[in-house]
């Protein structure tokens, strides 16, 4: 019986081909900007500009060059021609000696000045002649400065930021708005980046309806709503891949054709039909493909399969099959297969883990690594919930997950337990 360690390194080799697959730039998707939020680049990509492109400035002031004000002083102020504004947007002006240029935040710098006076810092401290119509300020308009201003000052030179073809965003990085608006500010319109895994969610079992079908009195009085398509579809969204939902009976023909009917899955997770009873048709169905069902030294999820299965067509797809109960499914999520997708997809592969009191006694099978969903009390202290695997709503309401780890029969109130932090937020 393979421990969760062992078996979600397995998990990860089994992947390790299809993970490299999707990182090789030449599998690389092209896609716009706008759409690229949470994807990871494919390659380095060049900053086709310099930015800023141009020498602009940091404040509402006057462009100046420094020379003229070396003079200057409270005693002996310097007196300039008020040349011609500068507005955002405005094409680069030239300024000559003996002139200070209305100059706006983001604004040119003419050519000839090497620095910019704030306005509150001129005299009079307000722009004269200019705004509510007028670009600039009327012949003759002259402003005074009380004290000299090194070459620079309040000037943002061409390329400060990044220059011309040096590397805006290296290969791996996962763009959120700060890369994205950088390459936007760039001038960058596509981007290859690495295609999303694309995986099939297969629920199986005779008993399963899709929520909002209603149930026939007779016909359907041993039915259940479909959870797990739903619940894996979120989570595999949530760790940046892309899901697909399928269904199957307790046919093992019907989950070959199934399977054989989506060949653009990269991955499938199966649930149900993995353990010891009559009717497995998961473990009927793939085991004779090369999946690989045994048990591993956990509660809940302790039925797994695992491997390649070559479907009769000819083509391989990597297997990852879960318990047909809900919370079986959900807790061999968290643990085997989220955080190899999650990495895939330049997100932190796994949850934030922190020791906790117990705020009650609890118990443990001691051969098994038990995963029970609790709550996190404002004093620190974690209450347990029931360990059964049908109770999905109980995990609905969980901010934890607590790890009762193997060789642990019982443990008192306030002793210490590892958790996972399971409400960090949807990313």
């Amino acid at each position: 019986m393979r421990t969760h360690l062992e078996h979600r390194a397995a998990t990860a080799a089994l992947l390790a081909p299809l993970i490299e697959h999707l990182a090789d730039p030449a599998v690389a998707e092209v896609i716009r900007v706008g759409d690229a939020r949470g994807r990871i680049l494919s390659t380095d990509i060049a900053s086709p500009t310099s930015l800023p492109r141009f020498a602009n400035s940091q404040m509402d002031g006057y462009a100046i060059r420094s020379a003229d004000l070396a003079s200057a002083s409270p005693d002996s102020p310097v007196r300039l021609t008020v040349g011609r504004t500068s507005a955002a947007g405005d094409p680069v002006g030239t300024m000559d000696a003996g002139e200070a240029a209305p100059v706006m935040t983001g604004a040119a710098v003419p050519l000839g000045a090497d620095a910019v006076v704030p306005i509150e810092r001129a005299d009079p401290p307000r722009f004269v002649g200019i705004g509510a119509g007028a670009h600039d300020a009327p012949m003759g308009t002259t402003v005074s400065f009380t004290a000299p201003v090194a070459p620079g000052t309040f000037v943002r030179d061409v390329g400060t930021d990044i220059a011309e073809g040096d590397v805006l965003l290296r290969a791996g990085t996962r763009l959120g708005p700060a890369q994205l608006g950088s390459l936007s500010a760039a001038g960058v319109v596509d981007v290859p980046v690495r295609p999303q895994a694309r995986v099939l969610v297969l629920s199986t079992g005779h008993e399963l309806r899709d929520p909002g079908i209603a149930f026939d009195p007779v016909r359907d009085s041993g039915a259940i709503y479909d959870a797990n398509s739903t619940m894996l579809a979120a989570a595999i969204a949530e760790a940046g891949a892309v899901a697909v939902t399928d269904a199957a009976p307790d046919d093992a023909a019907a989950v070959i054709d199934v399977l054989e009917a989506h060949p653009e899955a990269d991955l499938v997770v199966t649930t149900g039909g993995v353990s010891a009873g009559a009717f497995e048709v998961v473990r009927d169905a793939l085991a004779p493909l090369g999946v690989e069902f045994g048990p591993v030294a956990m509660q809940p999820g302790g039925p797994q399969g695992l491997g390649s299965a070559v479907l009769p067509g000819g083509r391989t797809v990597p297997v990852v099959a879960f318990p047909g109960n809900p919370v079986s499914a959900l807790v061999s999520f968290e643990l085997f297969l989220r955080p190899v997708l999650r990495g895939l997809a330049g997100l932190p592969a796994h949850r934030p883990s922190q020791l906790a009191v117990l705020a009650h006694p609890v118990s443990s099978p001691p051969a098994r690594h038990q995963v029970r969903r609790g709550s996190l009390r404002a004093d620190g202290a974690v209450e347990v919930g029931a360990p059964s695997s049908h109770l999905l709503h109980a995990y609905a309401l969980a901010n934890v997950l607590v790890h009762l780890p193997v060789g642990v029969d019982s443990l008192p109130a306030g002793a210490e337990v590892e958790i996972w932090r399971i409400d960090d937020g949807i990313t």
